[in-house]
């Protein structure tokens, strides 16, 4: 297996948008930075906690390039991939590789359901002979619970067979964790990331790389304590603050209500906006949201200089 550039607490980053709608290409690379400096090991820029699947793949190719020029560091970069077509796939993989991205992340093609091995085989090889580049570095996204389209054990022993240097890791967002440890068992030196912090003590302890979690978004000092200090005799206790606070966000629809988190804890109403088909929290699902958050002591440190759009 070749070296990996990612472990740790990766954050699927939320997009901010305009009151018109727009991708906030500026207060993304502010957000940006304050996760960097909060902990966080990496950032999957454009998967499904960023809504990528609700922009356009020239938005997301004119937003990488904005968070590069921003000064946010391409090798902690994780941009997503997800596409229907082949073409439209590769051609997000090869920017973010022309852009010195330390990896991608690869949803399969995920419109037509009931698929075979062989197909969802054929579109990563695909891609990856398009981008035909030694830089070129898959995780891949199994996220059946969304896509209804996954990658099988053997699919994935398949893919790592055929190009070891290419496919290096897997994020799991199964929600099931005896999937993620057949992964970890059968595929040792292979990055596999459980989609969720409740499930990282125990991956860790099964030779995990770490976690990429759309909670990350709001409490990557809380989860990296965790990874920090797996072995330590409060990684229970630390485990289960974690997964307390996962529990009160997975009540609500995920996406907005990280927003909305984020909007009244950096006194930003912006940051509550998201992109049709979404909705944001209605007022009586956000407040109580925050009285949730209150009851659990959660708080978000204040926005830095550095969020500054």
């Amino acid at each position: 297996m070749p070296s990996q550039p990612f472990q740790g607490v990766l954050v699927p980053v939320l997009t901010p948008f305009t009151p018109h709608g727009e991708p906030d290409a500026g207060r993304l690379a502010g957000f940006c930075r304050w996760l960097l400096d909060q902990g966080a090991g990496g950032l999957s820029i454009f998967g499904t906690t960023s809504e990528a699947n609700s922009m356009s793949g020239a938005e997301r190719m004119a937003l990488l390039d904005t968070l590069v020029e921003a000064g946010i560091p391409a090798e902690k970069l994780m941009p997503g991939t997800g596409a229907c077509s082949v073409t439209e796939a590769a051609g997000l993989a090869r920017h973010a590789v022309g852009r010195g991205c330390g990896g991608v992340l690869m949803l399969p093609p995920f419109y037509y359901k009931g698929v075979p091995d062989d197909g969802i085989f054929a579109f990563v090889s695909g891609v990856i002979d398009r981008v035909a580049s030694p830089a070129l570095r898959i995780y891949l996204y199994h996220i059946p619970p969304v896509a209804q389209v996954g990658y099988s054990l053997d699919l994935v022993g398949r893919l790592i067979k055929a190009y070891p240097q290419s496919v290096v890791g897997l994020k799991d967002s199964s929600g099931n964790w005896s999937n993620t440890a057949a992964l970890l068992d059968r595929y040792p030196g292979f990055a596999v990331f459980p989609g969720s912090e409740v499930f990282l003590l125990d991956a860790l302890r099964k030779g995990g790389a770490g976690c990429i979690t759309a909670s990350g978004n709001v409490n990557v000092p809380g989860i990296r304590r965790i990874y920090d200090d797996w072995r330590g005799t409060q990684a229970e206790a630390l485990q289960a603050e974690a997964t307390a606070l996962r529990k009160a966000l997975q009540a609500y629809p995920m996406v907005p209500a990280l927003k909305r988190i984020v909007a009244h804890f950096h006194n930003d109403p912006d940051w509550a906006i998201v992109r049709p088909p979404m909705l944001p929290l209605d007022e009586p699902q956000s407040h109580a949201l925050i009285a949730d958050l209150t009851k659990l002591g959660f708080t978000l440190d204040q926005r830095p200089s550095s969020m500054a759009a």
